[in-house]
């Protein structure tokens, strides 16, 4: 089993926790069902957040939907200017059998601008 990274965002409409959470909690459930992973294939990760988002910890999703043992951490994005507002990226350790080619990095809605190259 090979050590893998698998990357995503999601842009959220308004920075209120309960939007946070149910934006982030289907950007982790489809990466997770598009890698074929269950929560035991994952290693560690990461969340960012854009400066303007305040509401909630983005982890806080992933403990939402019973993530519950796996190491999770958030910081915040660069704030550059002109990037897009209101996005919270995820970059996942996970255990996988699959080649790094393979692997669905997940950018759903209007994220998908960020990384058109990668995006599914």
């Amino acid at each position: 089993m090979a050590v893998r990274a698998v990357r995503g965002a999601v842009q959220l409409d308004r920075d209120e926790a309960g939007h946070m959470a149910e934006r982030v909690a289907a950007l982790l459930t489809a990466l997770i069902e598009r890698n074929g992973l269950a929560a035991d294939d994952l290693i560690s990760v990461w969340f960012t957040a854009t400066p303007d988002l305040r509401s909630d910890f983005p982890a806080a999703a992933a403990r939402g939907i019973g993530i519950v043992d796996v190491p999770l951490i958030c910081a915040q994005e660069l704030a550059v200017e002109g990037a897009m507002p209101r996005v919270v990226r995820i970059l996942a350790h996970i255990e996988s059998d699959r080649p790094r080619a393979d692997i669905a990095h997940v950018y759903l809605g209007a994220a998908a601008a960020l990384r058109k190259d990668i995006a599914q």
